[in-house]
């Protein structure tokens, strides 16, 4: 491996160890229902997200809701990564 390598992993290592902390704090809060900072400022765009797409964020998925959204979701990310290698091997 090259300094290179070296530089960007110690870099990548310590912006995961510096976000681990505010993020942990940031996820507790929001499980145990408490108000969080970033829903007063992200909370209208997520709503108004929400809307758009006909969910509604009180009701939670069955099992079978949710393993056909997963699988969905790994199909269209397949297809993308297949029609990215495809397109890069054309001139």
């Amino acid at each position: 491996m090259t300094a290179n390598g070296y530089i960007q992993l110690m870099l990548y290592l310590v912006v995961l160890i510096a976000l681990a902390k505010p993020l942990g704090t940031y996820m507790a809060r929001i499980f145990e229902g408490q108000p969080a900072v970033l829903n007063t400022l992200c909370g209208p765009s997520e709503r108004l997200l929400y809307r758009l797409c006909g969910v509604d964020a009180s009701k939670e998925m069955r099992w079978t809701q949710y393993a056909l959204a997963m699988l969905a979701f790994n199909l269209l990310g397949a297809l993308a990564v297949y029609e990215l290698t495809s397109c890069g091997g054309r001139q």
